[in-house]
């Protein structure tokens, strides 16, 4: 990482001319690793220290080191120049280490250069911002949510549905302002915030509000993580039902519902039904759904019931896919009846050498690990769905316009201290995780929740 920070600052001074050479040792001191950064660009590292460094990408063509660069053609670079690079060195590498490790943030001092405006003195850097922000000012607010749910559509078994997000930010701002965001709705929704960004200073919620505090960094940052119920309706529901008509055939019936009680302005811009059959191999299926297209792949039928470019908003609508599926016929019978004769024999030949182990000194308990394993029935593929593992259906889909745990962030009350004009903006979208629809004829998993124990 000192090497590409030392190529970009050469790159800086130099413009076309020939890299220049940066010698960087295997275990430097301080003072070491700095002269091998400004030696070989004809600054010197054992000047008087100066105060902190300012320094931000800039779109000027007029910036101090872009008018620098012709002149270095001609040979050297100012004196201004000189202290400027030097500054920045001393301030993004104090202790020979780069505080800033992002890629994106170092390169950009490539084409954009730094500048050189000195920082307040009643304010610090903060090692999260290692320079700072020239151009247009605005700030960013995305809520990202996945909800995963398994639906069984059975009276015995209540369906589960959780939602996990995170609040990213993007603060193009100068200078080092505070910014101040509330929160609100936290208790109604029952979010619970599991961390935030080092940079956040959180208040104690109190009457359903939380106000956070932060100096943003730079580039893209996850501001908190949090997890809550789906507080409004699955945007997927209905049952899934599949039965083995035959060995190699089975018919199955999708009766769906999307976006129920969903109004503009979501969107729900994709939303594709999966069959997976892990251990069998496809051959054909027959049947039309009402809506959609359907595809096939040698595991798996995939029904792609809204495509992108074509999203559902402002209104719900009905599904169904009646049809059946055939496959391949199974090799497994074999190969499950030699493994069964192989074990046998195993068994047989290992049975002469249990005494012999205990007496040699093997653990007891390995001793009777072994002994339970051989007591172990062989696996049986009768099954025909792989021990009905994947008796399921999996949705895929993706929201935009809102978040289903109820968490919304309103532009109007960010605070930014100094006051700037920065317009402030926010958007918000939800797509699957594990979103499970299970076989209501068939076995599912299933766990007691706290409240039935």
């Amino acid at each position: 990482m000192a090497f590409m920070v030392a190529h970009v600052i050469g790159d800086i001074i130099t413009g076309d001319i020939a890299e220049p050479e940066v010698i960087v040792s295997s275990g430097p001191s301080v003072g070491g690793l700095l002269d091998s950064l400004t030696g070989s660009i004809g600054i010197s590292a054992r000047s008087k220290p100066i105060a902190a460094p300012v320094a931000a990408p800039t779109a000027s063509v007029s910036s101090p080191v872009g008018a620098a660069q012709s002149d270095s053609l001609k040979g050297g670079v100012r004196p201004f120049d000189k202290d400027l690079l030097r500054n920045f060195i001393i301030g993004a590498m104090p202790f020979g280490q780069p505080q800033d490790l992002n890629y994106t943030n170092v390169t950009s001092i490539r084409t954009t250069g730094f500048s050189g405006d000195p920082l307040p003195t009643d304010q610090k850097q903060p090692a999260w911002k290692p320079y700072l922000y020239k151009g247009r000012q605005r700030i960013l607010f995305s809520s990202l949510e996945t909800i995963n749910a398994a639906l069984y559509d059975r009276d015995d078994v209540p369906d589960f549905l959780s939602v996990s997000g995170q609040v990213t930010c993007r603060a193009e701002l100068e200078g080092l302002p505070d910014v101040s965001l509330p929160l609100t709705g936290l208790k109604t929704a029952h979010v619970e915030v599991s961390s935030f960004h080092h940079c956040v200073q959180a208040s104690d919620p109190t009457d359903n509000k939380q106000t956070l505090v932060f100096q943003p960094p730079l580039g893209n940052f996850v501001l908190m993580h949090y997890q809550a119920p789906c507080n409004i309706a699955p945007p997927v529901k209905g049952f899934y039902q599949l039965s083995m008509v035959s060995e190699n055939e089975g018919a199955f019936l999708f009766k769906l519902t999307l976006m129920e009680g969903y109004k503009s302005p979501f969107i729900m811009e994709f939303c594709m039904i999966t069959m997976p059959f892990p251990r069998r191999r496809v051959a054909s299926y027959e049947g039309n759904p009402s809506i959609g297209t359907v595809s096939m792949t040698e595991h798996s039928i995939e029904w792609r019931i809204v495509s992108s470019g074509r999203g559902l908003s402002g209104r719900s609508i009905e599904a169904t896919f009646p049809g059946t599926v055939k496959f391949f016929p199974r090799t497994t019978q074999r190969t499950n009846s030699s493994f069964r004769s192989v074990s046998s024999t195993a068994y047989t030949e290992d049975s002469d050498s249990e005494q012999d182990n205990v007496k040699n000194g093997a653990s007891l308990d390995d001793y009777i690990m072994e002994k339970i394993n051989k007591d172990l029935q062989a696996v049986d593929l009768e099954e025909p769905l792989s021990w009905q593992a994947y008796n399921y259906a999996k949705v895929s889909f993706k929201i935009t316009g809102g978040t289903l745990s109820g968490l919304t962030i309103d532009p109007k009350s960010v605070n930014i201290y100094p006051s700037v004009k920065a317009p402030a903006e926010y958007t918000m979208q939800a797509s699957s995780g594990d979103y499970i629809l299970w076989n209501t004829l068939g076995k599912c998993p299933t766990a007691a929740l706290p409240r039935d124990l």
